[in-house]
């Protein structure tokens, strides 16, 4: 029984969060934003093939409609921005938003918290399905997406460090075997 995580990050993540260093400090500061909780707690569901938060209207019997496929529908179904939810300041300059770099560490370390959160909620789906969750933090946004991992079928590219103008973390659940 069990799972298994593979946790992968570009550079910018890993000097971020302080990985080279034993991940110090990693939790959240005040724990888990109350909002991300929230959607943790909400679950997710299998509606035919693909996987979606179980408080979504989207409904991908026509999926992949204008998506390229069904990991491209899952990413736009399940994708929402973290700093909608986590209490870090956003100004506006030249009319587009800017976070800090404390406040895109802060995010970060909300993502990665949640998306841990989150793989409570893969372990349990019946049957089993290995899921990709992907983090992206920058100076605009925050944004967490995930889908279910199929073969032919990617929503970033494998070499994490050609994202130069974000940190990106890409965490995978996979059911352990026997399950």
């Amino acid at each position: 029984m069990g799972c298994v995580l593979s946790l992968r990050m570009n550079d910018a993540a890993v000097a971020t969060l302080g990985v080279l260093s034993g991940l110090v400090g990693v939790v959240p500061p005040g724990g888990l934003a109350a909002g991300l909780r929230e959607i943790a707690a909400g679950g997710i569901v299998r509606r035919g093939e693909v996987l979606t938060w179980a408080g979504s209207t989207g409904d991908a019997a026509g999926a992949p409609s204008f998506f390229g496929d069904l990991t491209a529908w899952e990413c736009s179904d399940s994708s929402f921005h973290l700093e909608d939810l986590v209490p870090v300041d956003v100004v506006i300059v030249d009319d587009a938003p800017v976070i800090s770099g404390e406040g895109q560490r802060i995010l970060l370390l909300h993502g990665v918290a949640f998306a841990l959160e989150f793989s409570q909620r893969v372990y349990g789906l019946n049957p089993p399905s290995s899921v990709r969750c992907i983090l992206g933090v920058n100076e605009t946004n925050a944004t967490f997406r995930f889908h279910q991992i199929r073969p032919g079928e990617s929503w970033n590219v494998p070499d994490l460090d050609n994202y130069r103008l974000e940190m990106l973390v890409v965490i995978d659940i996979e059911p352990a075997n026997g399950r």
